[in-house]
């Protein structure tokens, strides 16, 4: 049961940092004051590697930027591999 729980965390927390990587494509864009790299890429690593993958193919931010091309992919693995981990057998 508590599983559900944590994959409805999950969840919520990619959505989050989906909207985070849109914000700051839209600060980019209007020359405001920027999330930090560490900022993005450790919201990914903190299990919403999904998130910001869909923030990059969404918002086509960060997408030449050869950490970003490399860790969040890496992070989503890392969030699949935690997936696979509380996933009832």
């Amino acid at each position: 049961m508590i599983w559900q729980y944590l994959l409805l965390v999950m969840a919520a927390w990619n959505v989050i940092v989906l909207i985070l990587y849109g914000i700051d494509k839209w600060k980019a864009k209007h020359d405001r004051w920027r999330i930090s790299e560490a900022a993005l890429l450790g919201s990914a690593f903190c299990l919403g590697g999904a998130g910001a993958l869909l923030g990059m193919t969404v918002f086509h931010h960060k997408t030449k930027k050869w950490k970003f091309r490399i860790l969040v992919p890496l992070s989503v693995v890392l969030q699949a591999a935690v997936v696979y981990g509380i996933l009832p057998r």
